[in-house]
């Protein structure tokens, strides 16, 4: 059996990490057999330093990416293969603009702005003995403020990055229109990217500025919802 290793669910969300949430996503709807195994200690044992990574056969496979690929070429798992060259082509550049612009501002919502961050602090490090708690959580948000900057979007000012993720929500309800899915009746890869990075505003119980923006896109949260009821029915309340 597939075990898959990750922080677990928080926020009404099947996992804080989007990238993590984008892997159960694929194994439910390839249908493979898998077991979640979730602790934040995870993050001490993985290959990477980050979550997810996989264990199938006796093999420890590590980044969304990769650990699709490898789903791929050993369990025949396939969400493209009735898209066109050039549609595929377009689901592979989308889900990277997602993994690499609309995710910091994820991180932005949660890690930096102070609104989130009591509720964060409090789901992730509260269970720490004291005082631990206090100390890891401040190492934590101080690496994250690093990272941020160093990726680029820490440079923006608050205004500048609510425009940022306003562009890309524009772009995809754009994209989708009125279509089930972003490439027509079928779900495909570039789907389950859009979920994961999408129900980490549009599901997550989180309060956060950028989450009441991209509430204003229906058929964004309309699309959410449908693919959290459907593979998340009784673990995601809508």
């Amino acid at each position: 059996m597939i075990k898959l290793y990750s922080f677990g669910p928080a926020f009404n969300l099947p996992d804080p990490s989007p990238f993590v949430t984008k892997i159960d996503l694929s194994l439910r709807i390839a249908g493979l057999e898998y077991e979640s195994i979730a602790s934040a200690s995870n993050l001490q044992k993985a290959p990477k330093a980050k979550l997810p990574f996989i264990k199938d056969n006796n093999e420890i496979i590590a980044d969304s990416v990769i650990i699709l690929e490898h789903l791929k070429n050993l369990h025949g798992v396939e969400f493209d293969d009735w898209l066109s060259d050039e549609q595929a082509a377009y689901a592979q550049l989308l889900s990277k603009s997602l993994d690499e612009n609309l995710y910091w501002t994820i991180v932005y919502s949660r890690w930096i702005k102070n609104d989130a961050w009591p509720t964060v602090k409090a789901q992730f490090f509260d269970p720490l003995p004291f005082p631990m708690n206090h100390l890891i959580a401040s190492y934590a948000r101080r690496s994250t403020r690093k990272q941020f900057l160093g990726h680029g979007m820490g440079k923006h000012n608050d205004q500048e990055i609510t425009d940022i993720a306003n562009k890309s929500w524009t772009s995809l309800s754009v994209i989708l229109g009125d279509k089930p899915y972003f490439f027509g009746e079928r779900i495909c890869s570039f789907d389950i990217t859009a979920f994961a990075m999408l129900a980490s505003f549009t599901v997550c119980s989180l309060e956060t500025d950028l989450g009441k923006e991209v509430k204003k896109y229906d058929n964004l949260v309309a699309f959410t919802h449908r693919i959290s009821s459907q593979y998340y029915a009784g673990e995601i309340e809508l």
